[in-house]
């Protein structure tokens, strides 16, 4: 109960401070806006400024340009970055850009139009804005599209001290880095060193000697998903990129491989509810409908083949009228059971726990629960349409039903997006609605035909 009323509670407080900085932008006062948004963090800011409507958004953005700077424009959603940064001066998006990493830009350039580009672009430095089109000129999704170009490196036959000495004297140092990655004399990375195992070893220690038995690179034309992927299985918190030399290019932080991650799930959870892979709260209406309605009339079109089903069992239906109430209940469960086994099959392809090598041992359990589940669910469903029908016939062939649309279903949910990723496509692709009209259309089959064969 606690629990709930401190979430309320902060809900609350939210809703207030969002009312009190929308009154200041109303009355235009700056010092009191100030007050209430400084607090916050740069991604609280960004929040703040995507769940207001676009009419308040110019208001505050046109009183208050100053407060916008590079951090909360790269935790902005991309749906409404683009709108933020032409809102905002030149002056003041020029003074946030200068302040973000290479990655940062990069990424926010990623989702805006050529124009939106240039104008970035031209806030930039000489040399940060040869660094950030360097990596849009590798493929989009890259590992070179996630890097940073400012790195730490030391020769590898350095010392602990000789290293303490460099990063004391060098002018400028990355705003966040873990490593010192080691390079050879042709600038390719052999090794790094975490900062807290140079802090803590003595001036003449060898840092080859501090290396993590975790080093890794990753090649610049990479997928972005091999990249996290590799975070996420080997616990990394950093990775050099390398070029097909195989130098030093860039460097990869584990909170940009964590971001995939991130985005990916997103997209696989949009992609199962047939949303598109890029809707947004902030979407308006037109692009809403244009994400949606597709999906919609695809459903459409696969709901019309359970109705096609249904019609040819039309004498039988009129014959039994209490098989039109029973028939939704065998396809909906069997929905859910195919729901729940392409969650789990979906998942286990994003992470790569089920591949080739395992698929047949997959696809046996999913079959042999949809038969546990099912017996289980007929004996249920079964007795209860014997005792409210008085009928063991029909509640025989209720069982039966619910037995084939589990079995189905669970192998349904495995086997679909096995198939998408066989293809080579996302395995979250319109899983959902096949294998929601793989469960309807068996379900109606099986439960109207052994009516059929058994009761008329």
């Amino acid at each position: 109960m606690t629990k709930d009323m401190s979430v309320t509670g902060e809900d609350a407080g939210h809703v207030d401070r969002v009312a009190a900085i929308l009154a200041a932008v109303e009355r235009r006062d700056t010092d009191r806006l100030a007050e209430l948004v400084a607090p916050l963090h740069a991604a609280d800011i960004a929040d703040l400024v995507e769940q207001i409507d676009p009419a308040d958004r110019r208001a505050l953005l046109a009183l208050w340009p100053g407060g916008i700077d590079g951090d909360v424009l790269s935790e902005l959603d991309w749906s409404i970055r683009e709108e933020v940064i032409e809102a905002l001066p030149d002056a003041v998006v020029a003074e946030a850009v200068r302040a973000l990493d290479t990655d940062d830009v990069v990424d926010i350039l990623e989702d805006l139009e050529p124009e939106g580009q240039g104008k970035i672009l031209d806030a930039l430095e000489d040399a940060d804005r040869v660094a950030v089109e360097q990596a849009l000129s590798y493929p989009e999704y890259s590992a070179a599209r996630l890097m940073q170009r400012e790195v730490v490196v030391a020769p590898e036959h350095w010392t602990v001290g000789e290293a303490i000495d460099y990063l004391r004297g060098a002018e400028s140092l990355p705003d966040q880095f873990y490593h010192v990655i080691l390079t050879d004399p042709r600038i390719k990375p052999v090794g790094y060193v975490t900062l807290g195992r140079i802090l803590s070893a003595r001036r003449e220690v060898a840092l080859r000697d501090l290396a993590e038995d975790s080093f890794r690179t990753v090649t610049a034309t990479a997928p972005e998903g091999d990249v996290a992927y590799m975070f996420n299985q080997y616990h990394l918190i950093s990775c050099p990129v390398v070029d097909a030399g195989g130098r030093l290019v860039g460097v990869i932080t584990i909170d940009d491989a964590m971001n995939v991650l991130d985005e990916e799930h997103e997209e696989d959870m949009l992609l199962l509810a047939g949303v598109g892979e890029e809707s947004s709260i902030a979407d308006g209406v037109f692009d809403t409908v244009k994400a949606r309605l597709p999906w919609l009339a695809i459903n459409l079109v696969t709901a019309s083949l359970s109705a096609l089903v249904i019609t040819q069992f039309q004498d039988t239906i009129a014959a039994l009228v209490a098989l039109a109430a029973l028939m939704p209940i065998v396809a909906s469960t069997g929905g859910i059971a195919g729901t729940q086994s392409l969650a789990v099959a979906v998942r286990g392809l994003a992470t790569r726990d089920l591949t080739q090598a395992n698929a047949a041992r997959v696809v046996r359990r999913e079959v042999l629960s949809g038969l546990t589940n099912g017996l289980a669910l007929a004996l249920l469903l079964g007795g209860f349409g014997t005792l409210i029908f008085g009928d063991w016939h029909l509640g025989l062939v209720l069982g039966l039903a619910m037995i084939v649309n589990q079995m189905v279903a669970s192998l349904g949910g495995v086997l679909v997006p096995l198939g998408l990723s066989k293809l080579g496509l996302d395995p979250a692709l319109a899983s959902g609605t096949f294998v929601t009209t793989l469960t309807d259309v068996m379900g109606f089959f099986a439960f109207l035909g052994l009516a059929t064969v058994m009761l008329i």
